[in-house]
């Protein structure tokens, strides 16, 4: 009897010690953010699904041209107007520099530029907050004629709350 239940007892310390080898296991990570804007001035993508992510401009086929980005941002500076500028140049790239497609970028219907910061949000319209427009748009090459490929590249902007008499 004594035998019998040794063997028991070792049978269940076997068992209860090979379940971890058997045991399926599965582990996953993500990042997680969040930006919380300062009640007082906040530039921010109305959905903020999509800043985070590649954009794919459309190709349209029956004319070889090239579709726009069109994005809203939800804006607000309650001590003034807000100003933008691009923080280096704007376009798209296959890898040959003839073969780049300039982009003139539009925020609440103000072209961008890399030089010099310009208001887009007046005070008037900053102060209770907004939604806005960004276009992001290709512009033609000078031939007219696309290249085919495989095109990347960036629209970095920057935004700041501007006071009066500033």
């Amino acid at each position: 009897m004594n035998r019998k239940l040794i063997q028991v007892w070792l049978s269940a310390a076997v068992m209860a010690a090979s379940a971890g080898v058997f045991a399926a296991r599965e582990e996953h990570t993500f990042d997680v953010f969040v930006t919380i804007p300062t009640p007082a001035f906040y530039v921010i993508p109305s959905d903020s699904g999509w800043i985070h992510r590649e954009q794919q401009l459309p190709w349209k086929v029956a004319t070889s041209t090239l579709g726009s980005l069109r994005k809203y941002f939800d804006v607000k500076n309650v001590a003034g107007s807000i100003e933008a500028r691009l923080d280096g140049r704007p376009y798209l790239s296959n890898g040959t520099d003839a073969d780049d497609i300039a982009l003139r970028v539009l925020f609440n219907g103000k072209l961008l530029s890399e030089h010099e910061s310009g208001e887009v949000v007046s005070m008037t319209d900053a102060a209770p907050g907004k939604r806005v427009l960004l276009e992001v748009l290709p512009m033609p090459p000078a031939d007219g004629v696309y290249k085919p490929g495989k095109y990347f590249g960036s629209v970095n902007m920057v935004f700041n709350a501007v006071l009066p008499d500033a």
